[in-house]
């Protein structure tokens, strides 16, 4: 089975709202500024040049080298920080969260995708530059969602208590994570790189913004990835304006209801509920919401409040206090970066779609959205018995259930599909409703219910044979439910259950070579590698 894609629409994982976005569905073209393609870049970055300023490029090439400290930093990535002050460098950028040792698998594909797209757009227009920026969500809370990770289907989790901003919290704890993966990794060359790697992040820095940027700078190493933490006060400064016109006029909250009714009317779910004030109140081991009440400013779940005139002097006195949450996080992120391109997961890309009348209201140019590259790893064993088995990797995206039916239907020597016995029946009955329509109605309805009653025996027939058919040719779907179970953990992808670790285990930098590759941010598919 060698390398392919398939639409993603053909998966069965992906929303509607997803799919009809890569289909440039005509309704959904008010709720984002251009479709991701390449002649498009071109109208963007003539856009945001106009839009930013050399000040904010020097300050933010700055801010990055300082948050960098003394990490090792690649030629490459250098001299893309170095880059980022020149008014045609333009930067291509995924988030993702501080999850222990990266998380899931789409931790990669995400980042990837960042830099084979800024690599593309190198080419493409060589008078520019594009920058990989990988963002990290420092300012998150949600510890329970980032504390973990899945290995060899086991949860492998750092137990302790948390509370603030997940980029502040300290590393006590990981050594003990540390000596059980050492037993679960063996003794390869590979399985010791690995735990270099953890030891090296989590071990040896105190906080888990800095283990987290030690990590993903070592994993990208030489490809130019430059990582940005939003939790800096110096950058912080440059988003006042919006959050004081956040804190005085609720601004956000008005434009996204709009949008997001406009959304719902045609069908689509909300990603996000916009609330009045979309920031936090951030310090040591506390993060919480802002309220407004009466004219005056509280910090849920605290005994903190401010007057109005208090809060503004209190945002412009010390910014880094102030922390934007999920909705307005990406307007804080456009306007500390010189960024054209936002590359997020389906999930992302819906809150993203919330926000566009509110970027044009407050006039920061809105990015080009695209859907991060989606990958199933298959192993060259599992690939092979696939072959054999004569199965479609196209047929393990469906429903367990449905794969079982597709497959013994295929494999059966008696043939369980009825539609010809019912078509038949249905031709008979044809002639009967002839005749009963010459008759009184009483007769009519006794031959519709008859219709229906012999279809059903017809149906459960058939659920009957398959059933049968399904006990006699159990060895053979057993097989195939296997590996379906192997490639799909828990019935969901494989990128959103398993992490790297258990593919470097074999492959070692093989496996980022190959992904390096093959990823195609542009493809609009989603990818099938078989390593």
């Amino acid at each position: 089975m060698p390398n392919h894609s398939i639409p993603y629409k053909n998966t069965g994982y992906f929303s509607k709202l997803i799919c009809d976005y890569l289909a440039e569905d005509e309704n959904l073209k008010p709720f984002y500024n251009r479709f991701p393609n390449l002649e498009n870049f071109k109208h963007q970055l003539t856009e945001k040049q106009k839009n930013f300023t050399d000040e904010k490029r020097h300050l933010l090439s700055k801010r990055i080298m300082f948050q960098y400290g003394d990490n090792s930093i690649s030629q490459s990535t250098l001299s893309n920080i170095d880059l980022l002050r020149e008014h045609n460098t333009f930067t291509i950028t995924t988030g993702h969260q501080l999850n222990l040792f990266t998380g899931p698998l789409y931790f990669l594909y995400k980042i990837f995708s960042a830099i084979n797209l800024a690599e593309e757009l190198n080419k493409t227009y060589p008078k520019n530059h594009f920058v990989p920026v990988y963002w990290m969500a420092t300012e998150d809370h949600d510890f329970e969602e980032i504390n973990y990770f899945n290995l060899f289907g086991k949860k492998v989790k750092w137990e302790r208590n948390a509370s603030g901003a997940v980029g502040e919290l300290s590393t006590e704890g990981l050594k003990e994570v540390k000596q059980q993966l050492k037993k679960e990794f063996g003794e390869s060359e590979n399985a010791k790189k690995l735990i270099s790697y953890f030891s090296d992040a989590y071990t040896k820095h105190d906080n888990l913004a800095d283990a987290t940027r030690f990590l993903a700078n070592c994993l990208f190493y030489h490809h130019g990835l430059v990582i940005v933490d939003g939790n800096d006060v110096a950058l912080k400064k440059c988003f006042i304006p919006y959050a004081e016109k956040e804190l005085t006029e609720n601004l956000s909250f008005k434009k996204v209801s709009e949008t997001t009714e406009k959304l719902t009317d045609l069908g689509f779910s909300e990603q996000v509920h916009p609330r009045e004030i979309n920031l936090f109140y951030l310090k040591e081991n506390l993060r919480e919401r802002i309220v407004e009440q009466d004219g005056r400013f509280f910090v849920n779940e605290t005994d903190i409040s401010f007057s109005k005139e208090e809060i503004v002097k209190e945002l412009h006195e010390n910014p880094e206090r102030f922390s934007p949450n999920a909705l307005l996080r990406p307007l804080y992120q456009e306007v500390i970066l010189p960024n054209l391109c936002y590359i997020g997961g389906g999930g992302e890309l819906a809150y993203w779609f919330q926000l566009k009348d509110y970027f044009n209201k407050v006039e920061v140019p809105f990015p080009i959205l695209l859907l991060r590259n989606s990958v199933l790893l298959v192993p060259k064993m599992l690939s092979e018995k696939l072959q054999k088995l004569n199965v479609s990797i196209e047929d393990l995206f469906l429903p367990q259930h449905e794969l079982m039916r597709k497959h013994t239907k295929e494999i059966s020597k008696i043939d369980i599909d009825f539609s010809k016995q019912k078509d038949f029946l249905k031709q008979q009955f044809k002639d009967l409703y002839e005749l009963a329509k010459k008759t009184d109605a009483s007769f009519l309805g006794a031959v519709g219910a008859q219709e229906k009653k012999q279809l059903n025996g017809l149906d459960n027939l058939e659920k009957r044979l398959l059933k049968a058919q399904k006990r006699n040719l159990s060895d053979e779907l057993e097989r195939v439910r296997n590996i379906q179970d192997q490639l799909f953990p828990n019935q969901s992808l494989q990128e959103r259950q398993l992490n790297f670790s258990e593919f470097y285990l074999e492959h070692g930098e093989d496996l980022m070579d190959l992904l390096k590759e093959n990823l195609d941010p542009l493809d609009g598919n989603f990818t099938i590698l078989v390593l």
